[in-house]
């Protein structure tokens, strides 16, 4: 009987969780002698809903996930972030929602326990209005695959079904491949004939979201981004002496200052600020050395009025030159590599709280256009699959999936084929990182074929800069295939090209 006790979800003088319990008991009964002793202390997927909808809300979710993660409640993967309308009580300001899948050794009510506290340590009181406004509330959507019935938990949450708000975030941590335990338990527990799927339809879907009432947002700067509403051009900077197409052109401030002053006025939403070359066979260089070229331009570009509003990308894949740049005042992360050329890349991002950039590529410049590491079957699946494991990776550290921007990595471990393959392959790229998380599949895509020499190859153009004609074919097709950002040389020509295509696309959602 003593063992039998161990099996119960705790809370001191409650037994709760009939279900649970007999379901524990009946697990301890049928197992062998050495199962048994990872039953009295099993790790059980739980999903906890977040919301918030007073003060700093991005601020309040990262906390959370914080003191979460402290709390013996680690987490595996996370929703995106949506911003809604207020439900039930709407006279109160917007609310950011997401949820996360997450492994924990505490018994139902022991988690519930922690969640209230950590309510509670972030300024939420007792009392006030049900459904009203608060700096952070935490919810267990799932506990296992049980049914928990007590007088102050019920698991799956009751509301659940009738609220698109937590719906889309249940959703997005699904994948069809690895999920099939898992979605058949959360389908049995729907109270629609047709499951998890059909309750969601029964809301209205997708089609839901991009809506005035829930918005897909990615936390950027002092703002939430919804990507959707039109292409973002993100600008060049090489400091480098040695880049393929402008190397050394722009390695004073002075002259690295006139340039981005330009491309603002033409029409670019980011400037991403490179201090080592990436081109096939680049030597590398020391962190510190990409910090002394990096850091005087930007320093000088974060004082120019003219950055009022834009946002300022670093392309690195050194951890310190990512600290640095950030604490000092960049917004966004890119790293070609994903985390593979420094360890300890994805730890540092996630303390960072800014958008991580992740590029597939293998190896590193002067082994990514070796013969083996342009082997593929199928690129865009191979693509899919090996970058989703670099975001899986990031996750695992505490880089949530509403900060990831996924980059195929054009001209990256690529042959021409494989190039114009990932240009018209980016929906395909999408469904087959879907099959792992729909979150990371929903994330934002960049493509960068800027200038790349299989358009050169392709239109006989030796020279970089008389590449920019097939460069804004190549975004066209990109654009129509669904990337969000276009990482390119020339400003003025190709933020025409991404005019034509988001009015094409805003033709096509019309009906």
């Amino acid at each position: 009987m003593n063992l039998f006790k161990q099996l119960l979800p705790t809370k001191r003088g409650i037994i709760g969780a009939q279900k649970y319990c007999r379901a524990s008991f009946s697990a301890f009964l049928h197992s062998s002698p050495d199962q048994s002793v990872e039953v009295h202390s099993p790790d059980h997927e739980v999903v906890i809903a977040l919301g918030s909808n007073v003060g700093d809300r991005i601020n309040n979710f990262n906390e959370a996930l914080l003191l979460m993660r402290k709390s013996g409640i680690n987490i595996t993967r996370h929703a995106c972030l949506y911003e809604t309308a207020p439900a039930y009580v709407t006279d109160q300001p917007r609310f950011l929602n997401s949820a996360v899948r997450a492994v924990t050794k505490l018994g139902p009510h022991e988690l519930l326990s922690v969640l209230k506290k950590i309510e509670k340590d972030m300024g939420r009181t007792d009392g006030g209005i049900r459904y009203g406004p608060r700096p952070i509330d935490l919810d267990i959507l799932f506990y296992g695959k049980y049914r928990i019935g007590s007088d102050i938990l019920t698991v799956p949450h009751e509301r659940i079904w009738e609220r698109p708000f937590v719906m889309a975030p249940l959703m997005d941590l699904l994948g069809s491949v690895i999920d099939n335990d898992t979605t058949a338990c959360w389908h049995s527990f729907s109270t629609d004939s047709d499951g998890l799927f059909g309750s969601w339809e029964k809301l209205g879907g997708d089609s839901l979201i991009g809506k005035e009432g829930m918005k897909r947002v990615l936390p950027i700067r002092n703002r939430l981004w919804d990507w959707s509403e039109k292409t973002s051009v993100m600008g060049i900077l090489n400091l480098t002496p040695d880049s393929f197409s402008d190397g050394g052109k722009f390695t004073s401030v002075e002259t690295a200052v006139s340039r981005v002053r330009l491309m603002i006025s033409e029409g670019a939403d980011i400037v991403d600020i490179g201090a080592q070359s990436t081109r096939p066979m680049a030597s590398r260089i020391s962190a510190q050395e990409e910090l002394d070229r990096l850091m005087p331009v930007l320093e000088a570009i974060l004082v120019m009025p003219e950055m009022e509003g834009k946002l300022i990308s670093v392309d690195t894949f050194y951890s310190d030159v990512a600290s640095e740049a950030v604490q000092k005042g960049a917004h966004i992360v890119n790293d070609v590599s994903a985390g593979q050329l420094d360890p300890n890349m994805h730890s540092i991002v996630a303390g960072l709280n800014v958008p991580y950039i992740a590029m597939h590529m293998r190896g590193d410049p002067t082994t990514m256009q070796s013969s083996e590491n342009l082997q593929y079957d199928d690129v865009c699946i191979q693509v899919a699959a090996e970058l989703y494991s670099r975001v899986k990776d990031a996750e695992l550290s505490g880089v949530p999936a509403w900060r990831i921007i996924l980059d195929p990595g054009i001209g990256f471990s690529k042959n021409t084929e494989h190039n114009l393959e990932i240009l018209m392959g980016l929906p395909a790229i999408r469904a087959e990182i879907a099959k792992r998380s729909l979150a990371v599949s929903n994330a934002p895509i960049l493509l960068g074929p800027s200038r790349k020499r299989f358009l050169g190859d392709i239109c006989n153009r030796p020279v970089a800069a008389e590449r920019d004609p097939a460069t804004i074919a190549s975004v066209t097709a990109g654009i129509l295939g669904g990337a969000n950002i276009v990482r390119v040389h020339n400003i003025k020509d190709n933020v025409d090209a991404v005019k034509i295509c988001d009015a094409m696309l805003n033709t096509r959602r019309i009906p």
